[in-house]
């Protein structure tokens, strides 16, 4: 079950505690694509001529994906404002009474939603990359695990509007003049922080390393087979994850004082 970020109250919200949800969110990644990983690349489930389900032009992963999005929504999984759908068009309203979530961020945030592009990078890039080539038919079994790679890794991403807020607040001074002039490279450049993304890309390999070792009773065992490279997961934090969430940050910003 994934480990869902938990949004604190906004009094006590800060850098620190925000930063400490991404550190927890990181396991939740890594675990799912440990399973993901566990299968074949399986094209067979993003092929639109083998779904075989009547009516529907969708690969297995889509029909899948778009059905549980419904059914999430219905029981109130997009009011809370860290979830985001992958298929917004079309979804369910909930069926269930609304939880009071804090009013943390502003009301221009709704509108921002980098999925399209996580959904592209992630089958088009990573996928290929954490799994080896092969068909062993169990299609269901790796949509539901694609699944949860997309969710956790949107959870993540979308976060960046929470780090965006705080880091707003502890500073207005700097991001205001950026903001009224819609300079974007410049909110981007008070965004990056080099040391801080460098310490995470070391964390998250070594994290994979621990969590994906082959637990072995041979005392004597030297090799450690690992079930997914780290440094394909820090690769995929450099080039990916970051970078999606700081655009997260930058479009919330670029909103803030409206």
């Amino acid at each position: 079950m994934a480990d869902v970020i938990k949004v604190a109250d906004s009094s006590e919200m800060t850098l620190e505690t925000v930063r400490d949800s991404l550190i927890r969110e990181e396991d939740t990644i890594i675990f799912s694509l440990i399973e993901r990983a566990k299968y074949p690349i399986n094209v067979g489930a993003y092929d639109k001529t083998k779904t075989a389900i009547p009516e529907c032009s969708d690969s297995l992963v889509e029909f899948i994906i778009k059905e549980t999005e419904a059914a999430q929504a219905k029981c109130g999984r997009y009011e809370n404002p860290e979830e985001h759908p992958f298929f917004p068009d079309g979804l369910p309203t909930s069926l269930v009474p609304a939880f009071n979530f804090p009013k943390i961020l502003h009301p221009a945030a709704a509108s921002i939603n980098v999925n399209s592009t996580l959904w592209e990078v992630y089958f088009a890039q990573l996928l290929p990359l954490i799994t080896v080539p092969g068909d062993d038919g169990n299609y269901a079994s790796t949509a539901v695990s694609d699944l949860a790679c997309l969710q956790a890794l949107s959870r993540r991403i979308h976060y960046g509007k929470f780090v965006a807020e705080v880091k707003f607040k502890e500073s207005p001074q700097e991001y205001e003049p950026a903001i009224r002039s819609q300079d974007r490279d410049a909110l981007m450049k008070l965004l990056t922080f080099e040391s801080v993304e460098e310490r995470v890309k070391r964390r998250v390999a070594k994290k994979t390393m621990l969590f994906g070792q082959e637990v072995s009773l041979n005392d004597n065992c030297d090799e450690k087979k690992l079930k997914i490279d780290p440094a394909v997961v820090s690769r995929l934090y450099e080039e990916w994850v970051m970078p999606l969430t700081k655009l997260v940050e930058v479009e919330y910003l670029l909103r803030r004082l409206d």
